[in-house]
């Protein structure tokens, strides 16, 4: 009368496939080939390299080594005015790999000391300490003590 229960177990469900998207990067030389001649940030003058103003681009020049939307590993450091203050700002791509396809997080910012052997030695070891952009030293630190200088109030 009632139902039989079998003694190898509950029923088995029929195989199912199961398909996982994975979204893959895109390579940063494809990215540049898309970008370098038609973007946003391209800022054209007559007699003048090609500028960009992007996000993350440490000279401002219109390149691959410095861009900050082809390159995975972005880099920058400039200065922002919150209220009555200015701040040196450090500028780099996050670690996770899942925040590239985000724009809201793909970058972050984090403070640099304004005293001068502190702050170098902040940008050093965020890029050559971590093997992150060791290319870019160099570049980094003197746009540092630029930005540095520009923030020194004349005497009256």
């Amino acid at each position: 009368f009632g139902s039989r229960r079998l003694a190898s177990g509950p029923p088995k469900a029929s195989p199912r496939f199961l398909f996982v998207a994975v979204k893959m990067p895109a390579a940063s030389d494809l990215i540049w080939e898309c970008v370098k001649a038609n973007n946003s940030f391209i800022r054209k003058s007559p007699n003048m390299p090609v500028m960009s103003a992007e996000a993350g681009n440490l000279c401002g020049l219109n390149s691959y080594k410095f861009s900050g939307l082809a390159n995975a590993k972005a880099f920058d450091v400039k200065c922002v005015k919150t209220g009555s203050k200015e701040t040196i700002v450090m500028t780099t791509s996050n670690k996770k790999s899942s925040r590239a396809q985000k724009p809201g997080s793909r970058l972050i910012q984090a403070g640099v000391k304004k005293q001068t052997k502190k702050g170098l030695a902040q940008i050093a070891k965020a890029t050559e300490g971590s093997f992150y952009r060791r290319d870019l030293i160099e570049l980094a630190q003197k746009k540092y003590q630029k930005v540095k200088t520009s923030l020194k109030k004349k005497k009256v």
